[in-house]
């Protein structure tokens, strides 16, 4: 507390400093969660980089700029906790050589990669699908997916606030890895899903097999603790999926998760968010095994847009998560089909209230919960709506009402962290109004309009 307080007593006194001008915007890499805003504000909550010194304060414009502004090595950047500052003006492509051009699979490749040699050795009808695959073509797609991860992911260390600038900041081709680190905060960017170009074929993965892809936009991992993502944007831009084609009878999918949260992280606030044109959205807890995962992945879902996705709207396992005042938006149009929205994990503990849910068909509202080997969730305040009038529905009572497994609603934990809870049908125009990149005003701002 006594921490949250000098924080706030410094940004009072910046702010005073204003010119009259910019006396009513604000300078988003100085704010701070707010000390109830869900579970990213638990204990000394979640101030990024507030506390940089002026020479940790920095604007990048491309790549090269953002990995020298993180600590100038991205194999070393997560040990960096210096507290920091990164402006993001523009668009950043993560997708380059060192040169800031455009790079293609044929810069990744190993010599010993041959995608039609690949599709031949592994294709179901001599490989069967019995077991995994493995050999040297597989060996030579691994070590190429490698050379791209060391390209296209960035490390982002401790006490880190990265903010975009204006309503035009975009980070493209590349995933924001966050891996064991601590007090981060990332706002106001759109992000556009990095592509796989090595895919692996799995033919043990379901009934049919599937292509499996690496790189989340944004990734939590391995014990992170106390992050704020707030008012950005998620998608798979101009690349979609079906620009992959499919092999083998199935998607050749080469997008991964958009906001992954796994292996023991925790403490996290997402808000405010868009996300959009996707397939695998969000997954919090990454296997049934790993119980580790127990009394971690404490995550808070509020006030974000989830339009046109299929499916992990989130999924869960293990955690505590809060989902409220959400507004999800599907349309036959879209070519990423709904499948299901809140997956009920292994252990999960589901608090759900006043989401709000709309379809331009008459769905069945007993698709909107799907089981995944849980057993409990708390739901109250849904709305969903289908070609008619919206109604309120209970989606536990939907789901136990046609499916063999019967979900209850003993979690076991009520919120406390939130500071407040909308009516569910005020929820669609209030999200749409506010939520993804851009909306948020800031002396940035102001300083184009007057100049």
């Amino acid at each position: 507390m006594k921490k949250r307080l000098t924080l706030f007593f410094a940004v009072f006194l910046l702010s005073f400093a204003f010119t009259v001008s910019e006396a009513g915007a604000k300078d988003l890499g100085l704010e701070v969660l707010s000390e109830n805003d869900g579970w990213a504000a638990y204990g000394e909550g979640t101030t990024g980089g507030a506390e940089a010194e002026k020479e940790n304060v920095y604007t990048v414009k491309n790549r090269k700029e953002l990995i020298q502004a993180l600590g100038g090595n991205n194999s070393t950047n997560a040990a960096n906790s210096t507290p920091k500052i990164i402006y993001v003006k523009g668009e950043i492509e993560l997708n380059v050589n060192e040169l800031n051009e455009p790079i293609d699979a044929s810069y990744y490749a190993d010599p010993h990669y041959d995608f039609d040699a690949y599709l031949e050795v592994y294709s179901p009808d001599s490989w069967g699908y019995d077991e995994e695959v493995y050999g040297p073509l597989e060996e030579a797609r691994q070590r190429s997916q490698r050379k791209q991860q060391e390209q296209i992911v960035v490390n982002i260390g401790s006490n880190t606030s990265i903010i975009g600038l204006g309503k035009d900041a975009k980070i493209s081709g590349g995933s924001m890895k966050l891996n064991g680190v601590e007090n981060i905060i990332i706002r106001n960017i759109e992000f556009e899903a990095p592509v796989d170009f090595f895919p692996q074929w799995d033919p043990t993965d379901g009934s049919e097999g599937n292509w499996n892809s690496e790189y989340d936009n944004i990734q939590v991992i391995n014990s992170s603790h106390h992050v704020w993502i707030d008012h950005n944007t998620f998608s798979d831009g101009d690349y979609l999926d079906s620009k992959s084609g499919e092999y083998f009878g199935r998607p050749y999918q080469q997008h991964d998760g958009l906001l992954d949260i796994t292996n023991a992280s925790s403490y996290v606030t997402a808000s405010y968010n868009v996300f959009k044109d996707h397939d695998k959205v969000s997954i919090i807890g990454s296997s049934d095994s790993r119980t580790t995962d127990r009394n971690q992945l404490k995550v808070t879902l509020h006030h974000n847009y989830y339009q046109n996705l299929s499916q992990r709207l989130p999924r869960v396992r293990f955690g505590e998560v809060h989902i409220y005042n959400n507004f999800y938006e599907f349309s036959k149009l879209s070519e990423y089909q709904f499948s299901y929205g809140l997956g009920v994990g292994i252990e999960s503990k589901i608090y759900a209230e006043n989401n709000y849910f709309k379809f331009d068909w008459n769905v069945a509202p007993s698709t909107i919960l799907k089981d995944w080997k849980g057993t409990s969730i708390y739901e109250s305040g849904s709305i969903v709506k289908g070609t008619g009038k919206h109604q309120f529905v209970d989606l536990v009572a939907e789901f136990n009402r046609v499916n063999a497994v019967q979900f209850n609603e003993n979690v076991g934990w009520k919120p406390t962290l939130y500071e407040k809870i909308h009516p569910t049908q005020a929820v669609p125009a209030l999200v749409k109004a506010k939520a993804g990149a851009g909306k948020l005003s800031s002396k940035y701002d102001m300083k184009k309009k007057n100049n």
